[in-house]
């Protein structure tokens, strides 16, 4: 028997704006609140308990200093990396230097709180 991941939490300042930022990043849909705030976001037509881990938006006033122990990598579904790196910055993604050579074929980005994620450079099919 084996454990499979179900869900991610992140401690975030604003549940609420990170919940829109992950939500179109990923196509993901809000699944619900708790009464501490926090919010759960999934995808659309599977939910908690699907193939892909549902997030948890947590509420917390502890500030993160340096570089994340676990961070979250996406890849493009329907466009090539570069047209996929456009719309996430027009999200309100940044580029991100955690050392970094600049000779990967991926690209460090942050989300509005500044959490770190990477934008992997293969395609692949949607679920």
């Amino acid at each position: 028997m084996a454990c499979r991941i179900s869900e991610l939490v992140l401690d975030c300042t604003d549940p609420e704006r990170l919940a829109v930022f992950w939500s179109e990043v990923l196509g993901y849909v809000e699944l619900g609140r708790e009464e501490d705030g926090s919010i759960e976001i999934g995808p659309p037509d599977a939910g908690f308990g699907g193939l892909q881990p549902t997030i948890v938006l947590s509420p917390g006033s502890t500030a993160r200093h340096g570089k994340l122990r676990l961070h979250i990598d996406v890849n493009p579904t329907d466009r090539d990396q570069d047209a996929e790196l456009e719309r996430l910055l027009a999200l309100g993604a940044t580029r991100a230097d955690v050392g970094q050579t600049g000779n990967e074929n991926w690209h460090v980005l942050a989300d509005p709180e500044g959490n770190e994620f990477c934008l992997l450079h293969h395609r692949l099919k949607r679920l």
